[in-house]
């Protein structure tokens, strides 16, 4: 089982990823609806990573 800290830069990542992905689009074209769609994945994803790697030092803090 991969720990919380590995798991939340795993999501820190693909967030990083929807956010270049959706500029790309939007540089490309224009706001659309696919644009939407990245931006609310990438959310989503910033806000499992951070949620998870606080989970991590909580878990750390608590076993010391």
């Amino acid at each position: 089982m991969r720990s919380p800290f590995f798991s939340g830069l795993i999501y820190i990542a693909l967030g990083i990823t929807f956010t270049v992905f959706a500029i790309q689009q939007v540089i490309s074209s224009d706001w659309g609806f696919f644009v939407y769609v990245l931006l609310i994945f990438a959310t989503f994803d910033f806000g499992a990573g951070f949620r998870l790697i606080g989970l991590h030092f909580r878990i750390k803090k608590k076993n010391k």
